[in-house]
C-alpha cells in the first residue's frame, strides 16, 4: 500500500529545491575530477558536459515526474519496487547504501588531505574523524537543518566557480599580471582530440561523476510544497550548473594544454598557476573542502534516508526506522557511521591504487542506479512517443559514459569490480526472494 505524504509535512519550495541541488552536485568530482576529464578529453570534453548535463536532465526529469504523481519518501528504490516488485526495491535500495558509503569514505579521506594544505602536522585520521562528526552534526538538525547548509554551500560554490570565471576572462583578455595568454590548443584534430576519440569516451564517465547528487534531490523532492514543481526544480538547476560548468572548464583549457591537468589538482588553480596569483590557491583550496564536505553531507542524509525506508518496508531491520527528535532516525544513523568509519580505516590503510578502484566502482553503481529509474519510469508512466525517445536518449548516454571505462586500465578493474558488487547483492536478493515466498506460504 502506498503512503503519499501529507500535505502540510511539505517543506520547501521549488527554488530551495534547486540550491539543494546545487550544493548536493558540485563537490570533488567537479572541482578536481574534470582534471582527467579534460586531461584524457582535451577542449572538446565541452561537448562532454553538455550531453552528460542532457542525460543527467533526462534521469532527473523521470524521477521528479513519478515524484509530482506520487511523493514517495523512498524515491527511486520505492518507485522501483512499485514497478517490478519488492527485489527492486530492496536490490536498488542496498546498491546506493553500499556504493555511497564507500564514496563517503574517499570524500573524507580527500578533505582530510585537503585540510593538510593548511594543517600539515595533524595526522589524517583526526581530520576525518573532525569532519565526519561534523557532518552527522549536521544530520541531527532534521531536515531544515540539512536544507539551509546546503542552500549556503550551494551559493558559496557558485561563488567560487564565478571568482575563476572572472579571473579567467581577465587572463583571457589581458589585464592579468603577465599580459594575454596564447590560447592553448590548436582548432585541428590534435589539438581538439589530444588522445583521439578513444581518450574522449573515456572521459565521459568523469563528466557524470561531475553531475552526480541527483538521486539525493530525488529523495528532497518528497519535502516540497507542491510535488509537482520537481521538474522545475531540477531544470533550473541543471540549466545553472551546465552554464557555468562550461564557462569555467571552457576558460581553463583556452589557458592551459590538456596534457598539463592532473588529478592531484584542480583545474582551476591549474590553469591559473602562471599568474602568480596568492590568493588562489588559498580559495581554491576552500572550495574543494566546501564542495566535498556538502556532497559527503548530502549522501550521509541520503543513504540514511534510503536506510530508514528499507527498514520501513521490512527489508532491513525494523528498529532502523525508529525515530527520535528531529525526526532523525538515530539507529539507521549509527549503522551509517559505524560503515563511514569502516570506510575511512580502509581508505587510509588500503593503498591508494586499490582504493581508487573501489570509489570507481561506487561511482559507477550510482549510474546503473539512473538507468534503473529509467526503465522504471517507462513502467510507472504512460510515456509519450517522444518522452520514450528521450528516455532511451538517456540509457544511450549513460550507457556510453559506462562503456568508456573499458578503454582505460584503472577504470577498466573499477567496472569488474562494480559488477562484482552487483552480482553479489544480486545474489543475496535472490536469498531474500527465497524467503520472502517461503513466509507468505507460511502466512
Amino acid at each position: 500500500m502506498k503512503t503519499k505524504c501529507k500535505p502540510n509535512d511539505k517543506k520547501i519550495a521549488w527554488w530551495q529545491l534547486s540550491l539543494i541541488g546545487v550544493g548536493c552536485t558540485i563537490g570533488t568530482g567537479f572541482f578536481l575530477g574534470s582534471s582527467l576529464a579534460i586531461n584524457r578529453g582535451g577542449p572538446t570534453v565541452l561537448l562532454l558536459f553538455l550531453l552528460a548535463a542532457l542525460g543527467t536532465y533526462i534521469v532527473f526529469d523521470a524521477l521528479s515526474k513519478m515524484t509530482a504523481e506520487d511523493p514517495q519518501k523512498g524515491s527511486f528504490r520505492t518507485y522501483a519496487k512499485n514497478a517490478f516488485g519488492r527485489w527492486a526495491g530492496f536490490s536498488n535500495g542496498w546498491v546506493y547504501w553500499s556504493s555511497e558509503l564507500l564514496i563517503m569514505g574517499s570524500q573524507l579521506t580527500a578533505l582530510a588531505i585537503f585540510a593538510q594544505f593548511w594543517f600539515p602536522d595533524i595526522p589524517l585520521w583526526v581530520l576525518s574523524s573532525i569532519f565526519g562528526v561534523l557532518g552527522v552534526g549536521v544530520i541531527l538538525t532534521g531536515v531544515s537543518g540539512f536544507e539551509r547548509i546546503e542552500n549556503i554551500f550551494g551559493v558559496m560554490k557558485i561563488a567560487a566557480i564565478l571568482m575563476f570565471i572572472v579571473i579567467g576572462v581577465l587572463a583571457v583578455s589581458g589585464l592579468l599580471k603577465g599580459g594575454q595568454p596564447e590560447q592553448a590548443f590548436s582548432f585541428s584534430k590534435d589539438g581538439l582530440l589530444p588522445a583521439g576519440l578513444t581518450g574522449l569516451w573515456t572521459a565521459f564517465i568523469y563528466v557524470f561523476y561531475a553531475f552526480g547528487g541527483i538521486e539525493v534531490m530525488g529523495i528532497m523532492a518528497n519535502e516540497l510544497k507542491e510535488p509537482k514543481e520537481a521538474p522545475k526544480a531540477g531544470k533550473v538547476m541543471l540549466i545553472l550548473l551546465t552554464t557555468i560548468y562550461v564557462i569555467s572548464i571552457g576558460l581553463a583549457v583556452w589557458l592551459l594544454p590538456a596534457d598539463k591537468f592532473n588529478a592531484d589538482e584542480s583545474p582551476f588553480l591549474s590553469a591559473l598557476q602562471a599568474f602568480n596569483l596568492s590568493f588562489v590557491p588559498h580559495v581554491f583550496n576552500g572550495a574543494l573542502i566546501i564542495g566535498g564536505f556538502s556532497t559527503m553531507v548530502a549522501s550521509l542524509y541520503g543513504i540514511t534516508t534510503i536506510l530508514t525506508s528499507l527498514s520501513e518496508d521490512g527489508d532491513a531491520p525494523k528498529f532502523f526506522s525508529k525515530k527520535g527528535p528531529r525526526d532523525v532516525p538515530y539507529f539507521s544513523l549509527l549503522l551509517t557511521v559505524g560503515g563511514l568509519i569502516a570506510s575511512i580505516i580502509v581508505a587510509l590503510l588500503l593503498p591508494g591504487k586499490i582504493y581508487e578502484y573501489l570509489t570507481t566502482a561506487a561511482g559507477l553503481m550510482l549510474l546503473y542506479i539512473w538507468v534503473f529509474i529509467l526503465f522504471t519510469f517507462h513502467k510507472m508512466v504512460h510515456l509519450s512517443l517522444f518522452s520514450e525517445v528521450k528516455r532511451w536518449v538517456g540509457v544511450v548516454l549513460i550507457l556510453l559514459g559506462i562503456s568508456g571505462t573499458l578503454f582505460h586500465s584503472s577504470s577498466r578493474i573499477g567496472l569488474f569490480i562494480s559488477l562484482g558488487f552487483i552480482l553479489v547483492i544480486g545474489a543475496v536478493t535472490l536469498l531474500m526472494r527465497k524467503r520472502w515466498r517461503s513466509s507468505q506460504v507460511k502466512q
